[in-house]
């Protein structure tokens, strides 16, 4: 008797100091994305552990080989004046795009958010306040989410939002779970370049060329609207995959394609 008090004392006290622990039965080891760069043609490839987490959880970050059809994405974390200009590419070319926004953004940017939409591209969710989604409980997490798809909502019309792309690129298990139970698909990326920094843009040229080294069949490309260089670049870089034969294609098409299933 006095054995099961003290144990079930014990559980009591570990619950009251860690109160959203019952998140953790998921795994929450936090996973910085990452992967080894698509070269030549070849698809980037982020290794079999995180491959099998993703699977696991239906997220995606790269298409079919076989298919020559590249998936253009957007972080929106804040305005930087470009945006208009990249918007009228994508419109120019006949391009669609999904645009993962934040809270910073919906509110700062509201009539962008509209044109995003009006255009025919996607809003997706880049969480309200940016955080390390792993260090968060369980209600914080469904909170940032809901925040986002609930303002999205009432500034465009755009009732459904499906997809997530984690703040800093950082998720787990977890946080994949619960994201799943919200009813988002993870959307990572395959190809990248270190875009984001305003203050280290090296001109359009290296901008392309950072593009077009690491392009594959089924790319996710993750671009941020506050570079400068790839508002220049980016009419550029899309006609020159035209030419190579490669189609850009909507996410709502990769997960038809695709037949992604969580």
């Amino acid at each position: 008797m006095k054995k099961g008090f003290v144990t079930a004392f014990a559980v009591f006290l570990f619950f009251s100091v860690f109160p959203h622990v019952e998140t953790f039965a998921i795994a929450n080891t936090p996973i910085h994305w990452g992967f080894n760069k698509g070269k030549n043609g070849q698809q980037a490839d982020a290794g079999a552990a995180y491959n099998a987490v993703l699977q696991k959880y239906g997220g995606v970050y790269k298409g079919n080989p076989k298919d020559k059809y590249l998936y253009l994405t957007f972080d929106n974390g804040y305005e930087n004046g470009y945006t208009p200009k990249i918007l009228d590419v994508l419109k120019k070319e006949k391009v669609p795009a999904i645009f993962f926004v934040t809270g910073h953004y919906l509110k700062s940017q509201p009539d962008l958010v509209k044109r995003m939409v009006a255009e025919g591209h996607i809003i997706g969710n880049h969480s309200w306040g940016h955080p390390d989604m792993t260090q968060i409980s369980d209600a914080q997490v469904r909170e940032e989410l809901a925040k986002v798809k609930e303002e999205t909502a009432r500034i465009t019309g755009q009732k459904e939002m499906k997809y997530l792309r984690p703040p800093r690129g950082i998720l787990s298990e977890r946080t994949m779970q619960l994201a799943n139970e919200e009813g988002y698909t993870h959307v990572l990326w395959s190809l990248a370049y270190q875009d984001w920094d305003v203050n280290r843009q090296h001109g359009a040229r290296y901008a392309y060329d950072s593009i077009m080294s690491q392009i594959h069949p089924g790319a996710i490309i993750l671009l941020h609207t506050v570079s400068k260089d790839n508002a220049e670049v980016l009419e550029r870089v899309i006609k020159d995959l035209k030419k190579q034969g490669y189609k850009f294609k909507s996410m709502d098409d990769f997960m038809k394609i695709e037949k992604v299933k969580k």
